[in-house]
């Protein structure tokens, strides 16, 4: 176990967890252990003006909309930031190409403003764009129809009085595709288009949305689960929390609650029996992790199928191939994939291919589920990507649906609808000209990255792989390589991270377990051929001297992480949702850490008297988006 049970103190003098809203700005917050602490003091103390229950990308990007009009704001979140849909997501920032043929010009245009603005003003550290060829198999019609379609995005994306920050769309002949993507077959096609959009680490993201909401003010856990609302006669007024690191129960009071929970939207309405004004479907979506020497191509590719399309995705040294979009009934915190949803995804591209791909190209595997607004019998692939904002019940918002592109226009609508019901006049949202942290100062960062290089006495690849997940917090990394110069590093079976990343992950950016490192700070578990099994006990190390575990809890993150990667394997050898579910859960979630009984919490199973509580009803908190 934990060589203490209580979070270590430290004094409050200068301390990023006691930053107050209106006392301005603190560039230097962080997500640590003692922040952690502070926060969940403050959480117990103090009647808040906001609480946001999920911490997925919605959830958070609520939290810095209300924090940045002045209010006092907190945001719990069940598990890791961003564990849920919002890390596994196509990591695209995009107005979504096919909702133009269903007519839906609104939600393209929406989404293309926001685009805009995530590349250029809130993180250009972050998103960055990539460029697609749309193959063509048609000589005439199909290039004058999609063309249409593809100048209508073109002209959507300046509607917001801005430029886009991406180029323009353009023709190919079949000659210059082949040219471009060389790996494509001959017969193919006949010609194809090229357009923009822009690409994402989402999970990292979020960890970054969160933190910049912690600069403002905001109060942020994890690893808090709410089990019900505090009512005073029809009126929540607070939620009731469990502290999953240490046991603690304890309420959370607040003017205004937002339920930001994504595929949990229907279960934590539950919680103040009813059901709400809409329902919730979860859609799984599985993409695939391809080495980008598996074929040739200078851009990405969008493949129309017969239920929707499929993305081909430049990811670093990666291809990221999906997605699918079934209806998941089951575990909604572990979704798996199947055989099937890995021989369908490979199937439809190497209808493309010259060489086609096989199970063993394939280094890693993920799904996700999309909190689909929904009718009683409606398919998946056609339910709404928009959003809903509800006062379900007197001081209790709910916020559903959606697309990941379009989480600050979520946040923005659910903090409009809670202020709504607020004493005073509150200031109106100002999140379209707040950068994240990291952001303000990039591109003359990136222009200094060789003198940086020279300066740190490392690789000037090394500093572009760092401003790009970091911007120009990256020196804060580099510092720790320069006190501790192993930091510098690379982890076993994952050369592109090196050691003071994992530190930085723990320290400044909320990492509790190995899993939330492995698996979302960094993309290693599926990334790395081994899903992280050579990283793993490296990387527990470098964490246990940061959050002071003993080696009894390291060796169990170890285990835990271990676990986890066989079990997600062995579930995508399986023929069906079922089957995959069930061998899924055979691995361990990650326990209470105080309970002697081996309790775990989500996934609904348990062990131990606490545990036979837990259900995957009770367990709310992340918000998931659309894997786009």
């Amino acid at each position: 176990m934990a060589k203490s049970s209580t979070t270590k103190q430290t004094s409050s003098a200068g301390r990023p967890g006691d930053v107050v809203p209106g006392a301005g700005f603190d560039p230097a917050a962080k997500l640590g252990p003692d922040e952690r602490a502070a926060a969940i003091e403050t959480l117990k103390t103090k009647e808040l003006d906001v609480l946001v229950v999920g911490g997925g990308i919605v959830g958070a990007g609520s939290a810095l909309d209300a924090v940045t009009r002045g209010l006092t704001v907190g945001i719990v979140e069940a598990r890791d930031w961003g564990s849920g849909t919002s890390s596994r997501s196509s990591k695209l920032v995009h107005g979504g190409i096919r909702y133009l043929e269903q007519l839906n010009f609104g939600l393209v245009r929406e989404a293309l403003i926001e685009r805009g603005l995530l590349l250029q003003r809130i993180a250009p550290h972050l998103v960055k764009p990539v460029r697609f060829l749309y193959p063509l198999n048609h000589r005439v019609w199909e290039r004058f129809y999609i063309g249409i379609g593809m100048a209508m995005y073109d002209a959507f994306s300046w509607s917001g009085g801005r430029p886009p920050g991406v180029p323009h769309h353009r023709h190919l002949s079949r000659t210059q595709v082949l040219r471009s993507m060389p790996s494509l077959k001959k017969d193919a096609f006949v010609g194809g288009m090229t357009y923009y959009d822009a690409q994402v680490d989402d999970a990292r993201y979020v960890a970054s949305l969160v933190r910049t909401a912690v600069s403002y003010g905001a109060h942020a856990a994890s690893r808090i689960r709410i089990e019900g609302f505090i009512k005073v006669g029809e009126r929540v007024v607070g939620a009731q929390a469990h502290d999953i690191q240490t046991g603690e129960r304890f309420e959370i009071r607040a003017k205004q609650v937002v339920n930001a929970t994504g595929v949990w939207t229907d279960d934590t309405q539950a919680m103040i029996g009813t059901r709400g004004q809409f329902k919730v479907r979860a859609s799984k979506g599985v993409h695939l992790v391809i080495p980008r020497d598996r074929f040739q191509s200078n851009m990405g590719m969008i493949l129309r199928t017969e239920k929707s399309v499929l993305f081909v995705i430049p990811w670093g040294r990666h291809w990221l191939v999906g997605t699918t979009d079934t209806d998941w009934y089951l575990d909604k915190a572990h979704p798996a994939a199947t055989a099937a949803d890995i021989d369908y995804i490979l199937e439809h591209v190497n209808k493309v291919l010259r060489v086609p791909l096989t199970r063993e190209d394939v280094e890693g595997v993920y799904a996700g589920l999309r909190p689909l607004l929904a009718g009683e019998s409606d398919q998946t692939s056609k339910l709404s990507r928009e959003h809903v904002v509800a006062h379900t019940v007197p001081g209790l918002v709910v916020v559903a649906g959606g697309k990941w592109t379009t989480y600050r226009v979520m946040g923005k609508d659910a903090i409009d609808e809670a202020v709504a019901a607020m004493d005073g006049k509150i200031p109106a949202s100002t999140t379209e000209d707040i950068p994240l942290l990291g952001a303000e100062g990039y591109p003359a960062a990136w222009n200094r990255r060789a003198r940086t290089a020279r300066s740190f006495n490392v690789h000037k690849v090394r500093i572009e792989h760092l401003l790009n997940r970091y911007g120009t917090l990256a020196t804060e990394v580099l510092q720790l390589v320069e006190q501790d110069p192993t930091l510098a590093e690379p982890l076993p079976g994952a050369d592109d991270y090196i050691g003071a990343e994992v530190v930085y992950a723990a320290s400044h950016e909320g990492a509790l377990h190995l899993e939330d490192v492995l698996a979302r700070r960094t993309r290693i578990s599926i990334e790395a051929w081994d899903r992280g099994e050579s990283a793993a006990p490296v990387a527990a190390k470098l964490m246990a001297d940061v959050l002071d575990w003993d080696q009894e809890t390291t060796e169990h993150e170890v285990s835990n992480y271990l676990k986890r990667v066989a079990a997600e394997r062995e579930s995508q050898l399986q023929p069906d949702d079922e089957s995959a579910d069930r061998v899924r859960l055979e691995a361990p979630d990650i326990a209470f850490g105080f309970d002697e009984d081996d309790v775990v919490v989500g996934g609904g199973r348990s062990s131990g008297a606490e545990g036979a509580k837990a259900s995957d009803e009770q367990v709310v908190g992340e918000k998931t988006s659309e894997p786009e």
